[in-house]
């Protein structure tokens, strides 16, 4: 059984609308979601103990989440990750996008899909926020109406993104929710076991935008076929932290993509999806400045994802599988997040 309750999580500023929360719970899973970029604020889970954490990292009041933050727990989009230049050519008309990262455009922009109000609807075991993205918003073409689905199945958040296109445009959503599974506010994830199901990564230039190579993970540091405690790693390979997309076996199936232990608590969360790829993310630019829930900071490597998506900055390599959605087409893909006691 799912029980889903809605409450007023605050108000936006000017009068520009109120933002709800709504809570999932089932017997192993409580999940808080506001309708401000389909934001994941709060997940807890038992320990072997049988004590509860949330574990998210994130903000309990509204202003947090207004103010400028990593994408705590937000779904990313009309294209999530990097789009080299902000520029992309589609049928010879060049679009360009705004720059917000470095010499990039990350996430959708300025102001993208987790800056903005979804209009929620009730589901029986979850909630449904759906949004309209006009014809030009950011820089892309054509409206997109998009649809964000969390649903809760026993100790599984899944996740479910639809979108359709009135003209020819790149997707790639993905909720860019940070870990920790010792607890949000503990102060790394150095203690955290970490799997990943992939052949080959993607090597990226000093500005985070992939080569083009599509490299096998075989000897190197990015070999996470086998379990390896993530501090350890890190060091072994004099490694800064992850920020690279991992290329999963691509099909239209529900597939396992990633697995995370944390030992001290037994948690653990396994990551399926119906995505091309999943960039990890070592929390490497968090710097300690924000004050999150329960009074907590987040330094670096407090925390980390797990973005099932499209492979960074696609719509410029033609050998990246493809992301261009066309009018009469739908663009469907689930994440499932499993968390389980070990």
């Amino acid at each position: 059984m799912v029980s889903v309750t809605r409450a007023v999580f605050g108000d936006l500023p000017l009068g520009a609308g109120t933002v709800e929360k709504f809570q999932l719970q089932s017997d192993q899973l409580r999940v808080d979601i506001i309708s401000w970029g389909c934001t994941i604020t709060a997940l807890e889970v038992k320990d072997r103990q049988g004590r509860a954490s949330d574990l998210v990292l994130g903000f309990a009041e509204l202003e947090g989440y207004l103010q400028k933050q990593p994408y705590f727990g937000a779904v990313v989009g009309r294209v999530a990750n990097r789009i080299a230049k902000g520029t992309f050519t589609l049928d010879g008309k060049e679009y360009q996008l705004a720059i917000n990262n470095g010499p990039n455009s990350l996430h959708g922009g300025v102001r993208g899909f987790d800056k903005v109000l979804w209009t929620p609807q009730v589901l029986s075991n979850g909630v449904e926020f759906s949004r309209v993205s006009p014809d030009g918003e950011e820089g892309y073409p054509g409206e997109l109406k998009v649809w964000v689905t969390y649903t809760l199945d026993g100790g599984e958040l899944v996740i479910n993104y639809r979108a359709q296109a009135s003209q020819t445009t790149p997707v790639n959503l993905t909720n860019h929710s940070y870990f920790n599974l010792a607890g949000q506010g503990s102060p790394n994830i150095y203690d955290h076991e970490v799997t990943i199901e992939a052949d080959a990564f993607l090597p990226v230039d000093e500005t985070l935008i992939p080569t083009g190579e599509v490299a096998p993970v075989q000897g190197t540091a990015f070999d996470l076929r086998k379990p390896v405690e993530l501090g350890k790693h890190l060091q072994e390979f004099h490694m800064n932290g992850f920020d690279h997309n991992f290329c999963l076996k691509g099909s239209k199936e529900k597939r396992f993509c990633a697995r995370v232990h944390h030992a001290g608590s037994g948690r653990v969360l396994e990551v399926y999806t119906t995505q091309p790829g999943v960039q990890f993310y070592t929390g490497n630019f968090l710097d300690g400045t924000l004050k999150g829930k329960r009074g907590a900071v987040y330094p670096k490597h407090s925390g980390f994802c797990l973005e099932t998506q499209n492979w960074p900055d696609a719509v410029n390599q033609p050998h990246f599988p493809p992301v261009l959605l066309k009018p009469g087409e739908e663009y469907d893909h689930t994440t499932w997040f499993k968390f389980s006691v070990a």
